[in-house]
């Protein structure tokens, strides 16, 4: 039987919040759906995960008789599937159909019923994302995305931070705008910005400001043809938005503009000298973006991946935990050593699988406050029965779950590290 590995999470922390604070290093993060989700009470504003958002997306499509009877066949067939039902899968069937129907009809509809189911499933998508309408001043500052903000704003950088992500919604830009950290996009102008992609190929462009790249496009983008040539812009509106939705085209869709020119920007990053990428909310489940990543690091031995991955899942009252040997991102990271994969219970650290355990009892001395990071496991006593007390000889075992993989909990490790007066004063300009 193999020995099992342990790694140190107040080692692993501390070399975080090093690279967090030093001037020598450049960091992005790619923030994926997970930090959407993310809240800190149960009345917060936030957008819904995979299965929550297929639910709702059912239930408003089904109200028409037909498409309901559509969608129960659709899912019938899914179901039986490896990848199950979902959203994803659910537009890829429907996108499929359109693809073979032809001159036909299958499940009760034609051509133009498919593409009109196609849409109706994308405008829901759209709408469930646009939480930022309507949101009060107060529902604004409960996002975790406002505290995130007022990092960036404290964070007294020699380079400026880049943040990828796959999410459409607007509330990175609510939590950067609502503590006036200036940012750039890639687009410029003020009546109808346009996409600028030479600024992307320059590392320096306004290298002061922090860098917002949407890789999946976002709620405002659109497409406008002019005589000239094709246009990508802007504006007001969430109708028709570039957006690559979940579907099996997010492969072929991610080659075109403005994506390709995020994506380029990705693995361009991560190929600069002393680059440290952190991923949150994102657990590789996009090859396009894999790739990028992979490649970029193939190419450079001075840069890192640490890969947040909130990995718990629930079966009944069962814990479990998702980062095992055989998971996906795990055999990513096993064979790449510049990816550091940390999960709840269990990391992959220069290739090695392992379990979290501290070497010794925290105590006051320490510089790093372990429960900013760390839920350690109860004590044990094998000799205490099941009704009787504990009675204080009790064996610590230095176990337990590492708190940054939960996207709220890692805004708050970021919180701790700014001084209480600076953090308090940063809404206020």
């Amino acid at each position: 039987m193999a020995k099992t590995r342990y790694f140190d999470p107040a080692e692993t922390v501390r070399g975080i919040q090093q690279v967090l604070v030093s001037d020598k290093k450049k960091i992005a993060f790619l923030f994926g759906a997970g930090t959407s989700l993310a809240k800190r009470s149960n009345d917060a504003p936030y957008v819904p995960a995979v299965g929550k958002m297929t639910e709702i997306v059912e239930a408003k499509i089904a109200k028409n008789a037909k498409y309901k009877s559509v969608l129960s066949k659709i899912k019938t067939e899914l179901i039986a599937t490896p990848l199950g039902y979902n959203i994803e899968t659910l537009l890829t069937n429907v996108e499929d159909k359109i693809r073979v129907i032809g001159g036909g009809e299958l499940n009760g509809l034609k051509r133009n019923g498919f593409e009109k189911l196609a849409e109706q499933i994308k405008v829901n998508i759209r709408e469930i994302v646009s939480i930022h309408k309507d949101l009060t001043d107060e529902q604004e500052q409960q996002l975790v995305q406002y505290d995130f903000a007022k990092w960036m704003k404290n964070a007294d950088r020699k380079y400026a931070v880049e943040i990828f992500t796959t999410n459409y919604d607007y509330l990175i830009e609510l939590g950067l705008e609502a503590v006036d950290v200036p940012y750039y996009d890639g687009f410029s102008g003020s009546y109808m910005p346009f996409f600028n992609s030479e600024s992307l190929e320059d590392m320096n462009f306004l290298p002061r400001q922090t860098k917002l790249w949407k890789i999946h496009g976002s709620l405002g983008l659109h497409e406008v043809a002019t005589d000239a040539k094709r246009k990508i812009i802007r504006k007001r509106s969430d109708s028709d938005a570039l957006l690559i939705y979940p579907s099996s085209f997010k492969y072929s869709n991610s080659k075109k503009m403005p994506y390709a020119a995020f994506m380029d920007r990705l693995n361009d990053f991560l190929k600069q000298d002393d680059t440290v990428l952190f991923v949150c909310g994102y657990s590789f489940g996009d090859e396009h973006i894999n790739e990028r990543i992979i490649s970029a690091l193939n190419t450079n031995t001075t840069s890192h991946v640490f890969v947040l991955f909130y990995d718990i899942e629930w079966e009944d009252d069962t814990k479990k935990y998702a980062l095992t040997p055989d998971c996906k991102l795990a055999q990513i990271a096993l064979n790449n050593r510049r990816i550091s994969v940390l999960g709840a219970r269990n990391a992959i650290v220069g290739s090695v699988y392992g379990t979290w355990k501290l070497k010794r009892e925290p105590d006051k001395e320490d510089s790093l406050n372990v429960q900013w990071f760390f839920d350690e496991d109860a004590p044990i006593n094998d000799e205490v029965g099941i009704n009787e007390e504990l009675q204080g000889n009790e064996t610590w075992t230095g176990e337990g779950e590492l708190t940054l993989p939960n996207f709220t909990h890692f805004v708050d490790f970021l919180k701790n590290m700014i001084p209480k007066n600076e953090w308090e004063n940063s809404a206020n300009g």
